[in-house]
């Protein structure tokens, strides 16, 4: 930005200006940044452009826990995010990339293939717009939507790097969590490079013959290089790390697969999200209530901490992807 404006014949402390206006109060109308003069304001807007994405639609859920934003593309495409409201703070759930290519079975983010990634300036409104149409800012950002971020790490990383900036929004990259579906070199360079920002990692089997039923990356990296890889990742960062697992009904949601769990992650310093699903295949449906608190059971009777996740968001199609695979249907 210094170089740019600089080019502009603007001194070196307009950068600061803009980028404060743009990351820290997420206002991308150029005509707003009032402390900036006003010729300087109009040379912006004919040389520089601050959008990119605009709210197609939203959906917001009964209880108002929850509401799911339809956002466009400049070039024709559509991405998802949400805006989740807690007791005692808000998060929004980000896409990474226009579409997924990892081919989940019971995600709908892949099954229009992967399109393109999103830039550092997409992510980084998708934040930003996702809380001006909610009137609220969020205290923690998840890489959890459309898309796999590892795959997208260049991007994800610049993001990161300025939504976190202390001369814009200056969030603490521990209230950041990404999650991947196991891209190994990619948790290795996550733990190098952004050392703080939380990891969670998709298992959803305890094995890799079930896991490569539904996750066709456990072909390139099975489940015990994955779980090698999030425990190398905790004695780098010091960080623990979450293993999401959605409980399919029938498939990965027994005694025996909750202790064949329990024996992979035994002495591992990291939580296990039991993930209701929400979603899937037609021929497939979420675990209840207490097939969920069973197999919780057993994980914390062998030393393995698991939550259930509440479910948020079930009547206005909050699971990734679905409402994009619907509009653009």
């Amino acid at each position: 930005m210094t170089a740019f404006l600089a080019g502009q014949g603007e001194r070196p402390f307009r950068a600061k200006q803009l980028y404060a206006w743009l990351y820290g109060k997420g206002e991308n109308d150029f005509a707003a940044m009032t402390d900036i003069p006003a010729a300087s304001r109009a040379r912006l807007a004919e040389t520089a452009r601050a959008d990119g994405l605009f709210l197609a639609e939203s959906l917001s859920s009964a209880d108002g826990s929850t509401t799911k934003y339809l956002f466009g593309t400049d070039d024709g495409h559509y991405i998802e995010t949400v805006f989740m409201k807690y007791k005692d703070r808000n998060s929004v759930c980000i896409s990474a990339q226009v579409g997924c290519r990892m081919g989940c079975k019971f995600c709908a983010s892949g099954k229009l293939g992967l399109k393109r990634n999103l830039t550092p300036a997409e992510l980084a409104l998708e934040v930003i717009l996702t809380e001006r149409a909610a009137g609220a800012l969020a205290k923690n950002i998840v890489l959890m939507g459309i898309g796999e971020p590892l795959d997208n790490f260049g991007a994800v990383k610049k993001f990161i790097e300025n939504i976190t900036d202390d001369h814009g929004r200056d969030l603490s990259r521990r209230a950041i969590t990404l999650s991947t579906c196991g891209l190994v070199p990619g948790i290795r360079r996550l733990a190098e490079e952004l050392p703080q920002v939380n990891l969670a990692v998709s298992l959803h089997a305890p094995n890799d013959k079930l896991r490569g039923e539904i996750m066709p990356v456990t072909g390139r990296y099975g489940v015990a290089a994955v779980v090698a890889a999030t425990q190398r990742h905790y004695e780098t960062t010091h960080r623990r790390s979450t293993f999401e697992y959605t409980l399919i009904d029938g498939f990965n949601d027994s005694p025996a697969q909750a202790r064949e769990l329990a024996a992979l992650l035994r002495g591992m310093n990291c939580l296990v999200n039991l993930i209701p699903l929400n979603g899937a295949e037609a021929d497939r449906r979420g675990s209840g209530a207490e097939t969920a608190q069973r197999f919780r059971d057993i994980l914390g009777e062998r030393g393995v901490p698991a939550t259930i996740r509440r479910s948020l968001g079930s009547d206005i199609e909050a699971a990734c992807g679905q409402l994009r695979l619907r509009y653009e249907s």
